[in-house]
């Protein structure tokens, strides 16, 4: 009997071996995860895709590595974080509708578990630099008590580069850069890019790899406006005619150099081999400011290809198969599984999840197992009317809503303003800006649908043609509509003020102070005030669509 249970054993000592030598099976190792997103980092704001702008070491790494030829994100900064941390659509969070803004007692459901929480969970070290902007009204909606051990950044969606100094409106601004759940006032007078880079290289010289698995999430400042890259990276740009365009092209330069010093304190330090690092820009890219999605069609804030479309790639000793270009249709919201799973975690736990664990694509080159995308529905962003008359019982085509379902695309409602802006035709604002070219009649329009694999610049409107494909993806958008939660959209809170706050951007809500019932409370700015006549009426109109449209610089 010993011998025979011996023998036994043998064998299946025998078969992992030979599974092992073949790849088939191997019990994971937690890697170190590296996820760097970029900030209003355009389709064509990096070298490998455009020719304008130098980003050797994005270049080299995405080279190496696996880049994302198909993969998007959403087309605002609030969004895209959201569903990165969750791995849930915004339907499914109550964040539908537009950003948080400073003043908004609003932030990520405290009911959903965040990637960084899960990650602790299964013994990793979470730490985050820079951007937050998932709200901050209360303690319990910070950085620190969303999963992260560590913080150094800034909680609202744009601030000054040195100072940072965050304004929300022209007169009401305050401090915001924060270390931990304290105001890092010593901190100021540093670029963030670079300040953000020297943190990550402190927590990486000041452990072992052998201590436990890492995660970083270096959510940059860079490329958002106000654009104030050093002149010394500003100079090799010196030539363009464009000069926000130049502005922008060095902000990108500074990002790459600080992916360059990151990625070289992991070989430093010890973390390369067993690590996993992820490149992404959170939304399109803003032309008014310098940043270009061409030759895709839109811009951030739009729901179009150059709002949503990222630039990604993944690096990492890890991968399998490297060195390759995939086209498998990925999402943000599909990073959350992904990385938990490689991380030994299990996300069948989280129960309603809309992401894929993406990672035998990534690795192996497997075919994705994302068929469709729901970009969005926002039941507060209308058109006066529908006009897709064959559709009127499936879905009130005045809702602005998009999705993508295999090769198409269909959008409803207002998808925002569907420009093709070349990088250097705005030498000047906003003169050139109403000669760019539009298709003439489209404000009369409410649906539009696309084959995006053989028209990926959405010039070939094909609802007409194709009414049968119409009806089926609103079915799809009635599917999903099914499943939203109510819009969370909280006005502006007075007591937000930073100069009823010692001066910067901190909680004001306390932790015994109960939450007013804002689901299904929806706000719009202004929609109950007095229209006053003034001499510039089109020009403030003009300001007042890129502001409440979710265009302005301030977003």
């Amino acid at each position: 009997m010993f011998v025979r249970v011996s023998l036994w054993l043998l064998a299946v000592v025998s078969v992992l071996d030979v599974s092992v030598s073949q790849g088939v099976w191997q019990k994971p190792k937690q890697p170190h995860i590296v996820f760097i997103l970029t900030d209003d980092q355009g389709f064509n704001d990096v070298g490998f895709h455009s020719t304008d702008l130098h980003t050797p070491t994005l270049d080299r790494l995405a080279a190496q590595g696996v880049r994302l030829e198909n993969y998007y994100v959403q087309p605002l900064c609030t969004p895209s974080r959201s569903q990165l941390l969750t791995g849930r659509y915004q339907i499914h969070t109550g964040l539908q509708h537009s950003i948080i803004r400073p003043r908004q007692p609003s932030c990520v459901p405290p009911e959903l578990p965040t990637l960084p929480q899960r990650l602790q969970e299964v013994g990793y070290s979470t730490h985050m630099v820079g951007k937050w902007h998932l709200g901050f009204y209360r303690r319990d909606c910070l950085p620190t008590r969303r999963g992260f051990h560590t913080f150094l950044g800034s909680l609202t969606g744009s601030v000054d580069y040195r100072t940072y100094a965050s304004c929300d409106g022209k007169a009401l601004c305050g401090f915001d850069l924060h270390d931990g759940e304290s105001v890092a006032w010593g901190r100021a007078g540093k670029y963030s890019t670079h300040l953000y880079t020297q943190r990550i290289r402190n927590i990486l010289a000041s452990r072992r790899p052998d201590e436990g698995p890492l995660f970083l999430f270096i959510s940059l400042q860079a490329v958002h406006t106000p654009l104030r890259p050093p002149k010394s990276y500003i100079y090799p740009y010196r030539s363009m005619g464009n000069v926000p365009r130049r502005k922008f092209a060095a902000a990108v330069s500074v990002v790459d150099e600080a992916v360059h010093n990151i990625t070289y304190a992991l070989r430093q330090f010890g973390y390369y081999r067993d690590s996993v690092l992820i490149f992404s820009s959170d939304n399109g890219a803003q032309p008014f400011t310098g940043g270009s999605n061409w030759p895709l069609r839109g811009r951030k804030g739009t729901y179009w290809e150059g709002g949503v479309r990222a630039v990604g790639f993944v690096h990492s000793p890890l991968l399998r198969r490297r060195r390759r270009v995939s086209t498998a249709l990925l999402h943000i919201t599909d990073w959350y599984p992904t990385l938990l799973r490689l991380a030994g975690g299990d996300p069948s736990r989280d129960l309603g999840l809309d992401g894929y664990d993406i990672w035998p694509v990534l690795s192996e080159g497997w075919e994705s197992p994302r068929s469709e995308i729901l970009h969005n529905i926002d039941p507060l962003h209308r058109r006066a009317q529908g006009s897709w008359a064959a559709g009127k019982e499936l879905w009130d085509t005045a809702i602005q809503a998009a999705i993508r379902v295999g090769d198409w695309k269909l959008l409803t409602g207002d998808p925002g303003h569907g420009d093709w802006v070349p990088p250097q035709v705005l030498p000047s604002f906003p003169g050139t800006w109403w000669n760019l070219e539009r298709r003439n009649g489209e404000e009369l329009k409410s649906v539009w649908l696309f084959n995006i694999t053989a028209d990926p610049c959405e010039r070939n409107d094909l609802a007409d043609l194709r009414p049968d494909v119409v009806r089926t993806l609103l079915t799809r958008l009635v599917f999903y509509n099914r499943t939203a939660v109510p819009v969370r959209y909280p006005p502006d809170d007075p007591r937000a003020d930073p100069a009823r706050n010692g001066g910067a951007w901190v909680p004001w809500v306390s932790d015994e102070e109960q939450d007013e019932h804002w689901n299904g409370i929806y706000y719009k700015r202004g929609r109950n005030r007095k229209r006053k006549k003034c001499r510039f009426c089109k020009i403030r109109s003009f300001f007042k669509k890129l502001n409440y449209r979710i265009m302005s610089n301030r977003i």
